[in-house]
């Protein structure tokens, strides 16, 4: 009673990787679930080959940044955190004062959150591009709509 053992666990290496890009349009999502879909598809989580080691993601287009929602009362109460290393340093911000000084920060801060805390979660955050406009410079990659798998909550 001998197990085949002729199957082998694959390993994806850097250079065999094919990279998609997908457009994703933000306006009216939710931020934590649009966040968690976009850290999939930076991670690779998404297809057959993935690798925890190695960075099989694609690239990731979101369009109008600046007009994502949160639920509750989390726009005004919301606060980020920052310091600065001085004494009497730390600032703090709400979501809605932050998205309208760097629009598409709140997003990027939270897909960042959901990476992996190391030199490779850093590389795969390079491949998120975030825009305030409906307009984008990668029309040459050919990038593909993306279908968002999660429950569309509106919230206006």
């Amino acid at each position: 009673m001998s197990a085949d053992h002729s199957q082998k666990t694959f390993n994806a290496k850097p250079g065999q990787v094919a990279r998609d890009w997908h457009v994703i349009d933000a306006k009216g999502r939710v931020l934590g679930r649009l966040a968690q879909e976009i850290a999939m598809l930076l991670m690779g989580k998404h297809k057959a080959e993935f690798t925890p080691n190695s960075d099989t993601g694609d690239f990731v287009i979101v369009l109008n940044v600046g007009e994502i929602d949160v639920t509750g009362s989390k726009r005004e109460n919301k606060m980020y955190q920052r310091y600065s290393g001085y004494p009497s340093g730390l600032r703090e911000e709400s979501f809605a004062s932050l998205n309208k000084r760097k629009p598409g920060e709140p997003l990027r801060l939270a897909v960042r959150r959901m990476l992996p805390r190391n030199n490779l979660g850093r590389k795969m955050l390079t491949k998120l591009k975030l825009f305030a406009g409906a307009e984008h410079p990668h029309g040459a990659q050919s990038p593909k709509p993306y279908e968002l798998k999660g429950r569309a909550v509106r919230v206006r």
